[in-house]
C-alpha cells in the first residue's frame, strides 16, 4: 500500500491526522485479517511552497524540511499511530523520475516545451480521466498544476520543471534536458513503482488528490510501461484507489485560505490523543467529517463509556478471538465491508452494554472480548481508570489530589451520619465535572464526567 503523505514546510494539521489515522487503521485490520502489508508513505520534500518558504526564512531547503519531518513524526507518535514501513523522500529519488520521464517521451507521450520544462501530454492518452469520472472535454488542469505558455494544450501537466535562474541552488538537479527540479505527480509515480513494482494493490490518499494528483499517476505510471494504449489484459498500476473524505469546519472544507484549520500538536493540548482518533474513527473514511471541540467532547464521551464498562470488574486482557465468536463476526463483518468503522463501533457499544449488564466470568470474558476487539482499532488499551480520571488536557478543574480529599470528607461525613453534608460533597463534585461511583465494601471511585 502506497500513500501520499506530506508536504513538509509547515506543521501538520488535522486533515493531515485523519490521513494518517485512517490509513493506520487500514493496516492494523489487513494485518488482524493474516495479510501481510508493506506500507509506504511518501514524504514531499521539495516543491514551490517548500520553495518559498525557504526562501522568506533565508534557510536551505533540508534544514526547512528535515524540522518538519520531525515535527511530523512527533504528531504521529503523539497520536499512537505506527511508522509506515518505509517513507521515501521525494529528493532521495530523482533518478528513478528522470528515468520515467525518459520513458515518457520515449513512448511519444511527453515533450520539452519552448520554457524547458517537459510535460505530459495528456490527449494522447485516450484513457485519461478514468479514475475521477471525467472526460478529456470536462477537465481542468487543476489547482497545483500551472497552465505556462509552452504547453501544448492546457491540460499537459509538468513532468520536470526548468530551473529558474532567481531559484536556489539547492532546488535544481542536472538531467537530459537542463537543471530543474521534478513536477509534483511524478514524484509518487517514481516512489510507488521503485519501492512496490509497476503494479501494487492498494493507493491511497485525500479525497482532493482523486484528481489531478492520482490521475496523472495512472497516466504517467502506465504511460512509462504500456505506452500510449494499455491492453485489456495488461495489470493496471494500482488494484485499488482508497481516499478519505475531507475535514470540514463549519460545514465549510478547511483549508488555510479560509484561515480555519486547526494543528495537530494545538488540539492535543486540549483532547487526549485516543479522542482524536476515535473522533475519526466515528465516520466512515470516505465521509466527510465536521470538526468541532463539541464533536470531540461527543467522543470522549463515547470513550467514558466503553472504558467504564472495561472500569467495572477485574483487569480486561486482549485475548485471541475466536473468529465465530458472535461480536467478533460481527465485527469482521463491518470492517471487511469497506472498512466500516462506524458499524464496528457500534459492535464495540452493543458489546459493552452486555459488559455492565454481566456477572463473574462471563462478564469478565466479554470484556476480555471488548478489550481485544477495540485493539484492531487501537482503541481501549489503556488502565481504564486513568483514562477515566484524565478529563480534558487543558482542564482547569480539579486536581486528583483535590478529588480524593473530597472524598475522604465525604466518608468521614456518612461515618458521622451528617447525610446532608455527604450529599452536598456528591453535588458538588458533579458540578465540577466528577462523577462519584459508590462501591461494595464502602470503596468509592471517581471519573470526569
Amino acid at each position: 500500500m502506497y500513500v501520499c503523505g506530506m508536504t513538509v514546510y509547515d506543521f501538520c494539521h488535522i486533515g493531515h491526522a485523519r490521513v494518517m489515522i485512517v490509513f493506520d487503521m487500514v493496516v492494523r485490520w489487513l494485518r488482524a485479517s493474516g495479510y501481510e502489508v508493506l506500507y509506504v508513505r511518501n514524504i514531499t520534500d521539495i516543491d514551490d511552497k517548500i520553495i518559498n518558504r525557504a526562501i522568506e526564512n533565508g534557510e536551505p531547503i533540508s534544514a526547512l524540511t528535515n524540522r518538519f519531518i520531525d515535527a511530523m513524526h512527533a504528531d504521529s507518535d503523539e497520536l499512537g499511530l505506527m511508522h509506515p514501513d518505509q517513507e521515501p523522500r521525494a529528493t532521495d529519488y530523482i533518478g528513478q523520475m528522470q528515468g520515467m520521464i525518459g520513458r515518457l517521451i520515449e513512448n511519444e507521450l511527453a515533450y520539452q516545451a519552448n520554457d524547458g520544462d517537459i510535460n505530459f501530454a495528456v490527449r494522447l492518452l485516450p484513457r485519461y480521466g478514468q479514475l475521477s469520472g471525467k472526460t478529456l472535454d470536462e477537465l481542468n488542469a487543476g489547482e497545483r498544476v500551472a497552465v505556462g505558455d509552452g504547453k501544448r494544450d492546457p491540460l499537459d501537466f509538468v513532468l520536470w520543471k526548468s530551473a529558474k535562474p532567481e531559484e536556489p541552488a539547492d532546488t535544481r538537479w542536472k538531467s537530459p534536458w537542463g537543471e530543474g527540479r521534478p513536477g509534483w505527480h511524478i514524484e509518487c509515480s517514481a516512489m510507488s513503482c521503485d519501492l512496490l513494482g509497476e503494479h501494487f494493490d492498494i493507493h491511497g490518499g485525500g479525497a482532493d488528490l482523486q484528481f489531478p494528483h492520482h490521475e496523472n499517476e495512472i497516466a504517467q505510471s502506465e504511460g512509462a510501461l504500456y505506452g500510449k494504449d494499455r491492453k485489456e489484459d495488461d495489470a493496471p498500476f494500482v488494484n485499488y484507489w482508497m481516499h478519505n473524505g475531507h475535514i470540514r469546519v463549519n460545514e465549510e472544507k478547511m483549508s488555510k485560505s479560509l484561515g480555519n484549520f486547526f494543528l495537530i500538536r494545538d488540539v492535543l493540548k486540549s483532547f487526549d490523543p485516543e479522542v482524536l482518533r476515535f473522533f475519526m474513527m466515528k465516520a466512515h473514511y470516505r465521509s466527510p467529517i465536521n470538526y468541532s471541540d463539541a464533536q470531540l467532547e461527543e467522543a470522549r464521551s463515547g470513550l467514558v463509556r466503553l472504558y467504564t464498562a472495561l472500569a467495572q470488574g477485574p483487569k480486561a486482557q486482549v485475548i485471541q478471538l475466536d473468529p465465530n465468536n458472535p461480536w467478533a463476526k460481527r465485527f469482521a463483518d463491518a470492517m471487511n465491508d469497506d472498512f466500516n468503522t462506524p458499524e464496528a463501533i457500534a459492535v464495540l457499544f452493543d458489546l459493552a452494554s452486555e459488559v455492565n449488564r454481566a456477572q463473574g466470568e462471563e462478564k469478565q470474558l466479554l470484556a476480555n472480548t471488548l478489550k481485544a476487539l477495540g485493539a484492531a482499532l487501537n482503541f481501549l488499551q489503556r488502565d481504564p481508570t486513568a483514562f477515566l480520571q484524565a478529563g480534558s488536557k487543558d482542564q482547569d478543574g480539579l486536581t486528583p489530589s483535590q478529588i480524593e480529599e473530597q472524598i475522604a470528607a465525604r466518608v468521614a461525613a456518612k461515618q458521622a451520619k451528617d447525610f446532608a453534608k455527604a450529599d452536598l460533597i456528591r453535588k458538588t463534585l458533579s458540578e465540577q465535572g466528577i462523577v462519584l461511583e459508590d462501591k461494595p465494601g464502602g470503596l468509592t471511585e471517581w471519573r470526569r464526567a
